[in-house]
């Protein structure tokens, strides 16, 4: 820390408990009171440097009184400042630090120390010291603006905080490697006066800096006042954006401890020190340092790490924030939640009043949000025919994370027995339908919701399965759910009947393939073909390949012709045994909205009769081939 040394005497004034005296061997005839501090001094070395003091010895002396006694009240720096000041009316040894010159600033100009009263006095030397040492250095600036908050209007209308804060930007701007070494970076191999170590011994050489986050640590030591009218600077002298976001994550993760879910109580107490433990903040005082880094956030998208933001939502609603904070973040998270994890979707319910385990109220809200954006930004474009989308269209992206996104957060909640089912299709039928390429993960989390609350009406699991298109369902997925007792019958009819033309559609085009393969055939009359044999060994294996896949696809074939039939059947026996009213009531159950579910499955055994046809006349051809 640079310093600047003054006056040459030893020094003469000593302290006994809340009293201080000038050991001269003359005796005290002024008495300053500061606070609950007296100080027994002479008035010749203060009317010689002092023009508050000057005024108000005469108008005692003029008043009469034998004791002069002054209060000085408001004096900045209290008696630490007043005790120097002291010293250097009487010409006393003291040094100027980056620690104290601004509350020796502040009390010089109280106390009117000029340089009309004296040459050379406190106000220019202070000033002096300021403006050629302080100012110039990285690290006494900081040290030097934070001591600005005990003598803060003072220090504002002296222009100190203005001066100091525009230093550091200027500094913050430049290159790094022409900036003084930071005050607080350290690391194992650095000795604590910043030169590098070397087996344990000093070697005098700095380390360099050479990105450009070497100032964030430092910034964010200042209180938030301070660092606000920081941040302001910065972005005058033309700073990148992404600077500045950088910058107020690192100082939203220093003095709000636990934003990062992860972070380790041994961590939360490191970003509460800097060379000292500090004590941590109280609730209200985190609470107003959100709101307030709230209103810093930039409004561009992408600005802030989304987890940042998630962290803010979270706290915000533990601290029980203003619901303009708790809206503004949710807005935020909503424009760039295809940014977002899982893990960050799952925040606690902290509401006394509803006892579901997690918010879904907020994500429906966050949710909305991001749908709520232009197409462009958000989804799919409504002009994007199917065929685009399906191929993986850039502008279907966003909004395809976010449905999976939704659908695992879905999963991951359902087990919650005090989700109600309105809530659940609340947030599951928000997502557009083009949105799901497949609909496998919303199938998940219906048949684990439907595990989870096996008291639901019949009415109310036939809503929850109207969610997911049975078209959009995968083989596999349909294999499951065709084996489901937890679904509706309507529905495994349903997806009974989908995954029969799905695998008709997988036997046509094994046969395609094999056609072609069989048309590919080179001709082996002669020599061989050069550089076709190897060609025609991999079409080969490939139509082998293609065979065993049919001989499974017969296997479930035959497996759906025994489940259609066993159906069939019971439906014939509850409709010949039941009454009119009955048979209604069931129909209306398990028929799909396209038709009857019997004359479904007589489509679908027609389907399976010539699907067996084609089977039998396509082995025929390919043994006769082989």
């Amino acid at each position: 820390m640079a310093c600047v040394k003054l006056g040459s005497k030893a020094d003469g004034l000593q302290r006994r408990g809340r009293t201080w005296f000038c050991t001269t061997g003359l005796p005290s005839d002024v008495t300053l009171q500061v606070d609950e501090m007296t100080f027994h001094l002479h008035k010749f070395p203060l009317l010689s440097k002092s023009g508050l003091l000057e005024k108000m010895i005469r108008e005692k002396s003029e008043e009469g009184e034998e004791s002069c006694v002054i209060e000085l009240r408001g004096c900045p720096g209290g008696p630490k400042a007043l005790e120097l000041a002291a010293k250097f009316c009487y010409g006393m040894k003291l040094e100027l630090t980056a620690a104290n010159v601004v509350h020796m600033r502040c009390a010089a100009e109280y106390l009117e120390m000029t340089e009309e009263i004296a040459e050379g006095n406190l106000i220019n030397e202070t000033e002096a010291f300021l403006n050629q040492i302080i100012l110039r250095s990285w690290k006494d600036t900081i040290k030097a603006l934070q001591t600005c908050g005990d003598v803060l209007p003072h220090a504002e209308d002296l222009q100190i905080v203005k001066r100091c804060i525009d230093s550091l930007a200027r500094k913050a701007c430049k290159d790094t490697n022409l900036v003084e070494w930071p005050i607080v970076e350290h690391t194992p191999m650095q000795s604590p006066g910043g030169s590098i170590l070397w087996n344990g011994i000093s070697t005098g050489a700095k380390p360099r800096v050479s990105s450009s986050d070497w100032w964030y640590e430092d910034v964010s030591l200042l209180n938030l006042s301070l660092y606000r009218r920081f941040i302001s600077a910065m972005e005058s002298h033309g700073v990148r954006q992404e600077i500045i976001s950088e910058s107020i994550t690192f100082y939203a993760n220093r003095h709000l401890p636990g934003l990062d879910r992860r972070q380790s109580i041994s961590e939360i107490n490191f970003r509460l020190e800097s060379r000292t433990l500090v004590a941590p903040p109280s609730e209200e005082e985190q609470k107003y340092l959100l709101e307030e880094i709230d209103k810093l956030l930039p409004s561009q998208i992408g600005q802030i790490p989304t987890k940042l933001l998630f962290g803010l939502l979270r706290t915000a609603m533990i601290l029980r924030a203003s619901s303009t904070c708790i809206s503004n973040l949710e807005r935020r998270i909503g424009i760039q939640l295809d940014q977002a994890s899982l893990e960050d979707l799952l925040i606690p319910n902290f509401s006394e009043s509803i006892e579901m385990l997690y918010d879904v109220d907020c994500i429906q809200r966050i949710v909305e949000h991001f749908l709520a954006q232009d197409p462009m930004t958000a989804g799919a474009s409504p002009d994007v025919d199917d065929d685009e989308q399906l191929l993986g269209s850039p502008l279907l992206i966003p909004i395809t994370r976010v449905a999976r996104l939704v659908d695992s957060y879905l999963a991951e909640v359902a087990s919650d027995g005090n989700l109600m089912p309105s809530k659940f299709q609340a947030l599951a039928a928000a997502i557009p339908e083009d949105a799901r390429p497949l609909d496998d993960g919303l199938y998940r989390a219906i048949d684990i919701y439907l595990k989870a609350h096996p008291w639901l009406t019949e009415n109310q699991r036939e809503g929850l399965c109207r969610l997911m298109n049975c078209q959009k369902l995968s083989l596999e997925a349909c294999t499951h759910a065709a084996q489901n007792e937890r679904l509706p019958l309507r529905v495994v009819v349903q997806v009974l009947f989908f995954e029969q033309l799905q695998l008709k559609t997988s036997i046509a085009g094994c046969f395609l393939v094999s056609d072609n393969l069989d048309q590919s055939r080179p001709l082996r009359s002669g020599l061989p073909i050069s550089g076709e044999e190897g060609m025609w060994a991999s079409a080969v294996r490939e139509n082998q390949v293609l065979k065993v896949s049919m001989d499974s696809m017969r296997m479930r074939v035959s497996e759906l012709e025994k489940e259609c039939s066993s159906m069939r059947e019971e439906l014939e026996k509850l409709t010949r045994g039941s009454g009119r009213k009955f048979r209604t009531n069931l129909r209306y159950q398990i028929c799909s909205s396209s038709g009857d579910v019997v004359s479904k499955e007589m489509d679908a055994l027609k389907i399976l009769e010539k699907e067996q046809l084609k089977l039998a006349k396509h082995k025929k051809q390919l043994s006769t081939d082989m």
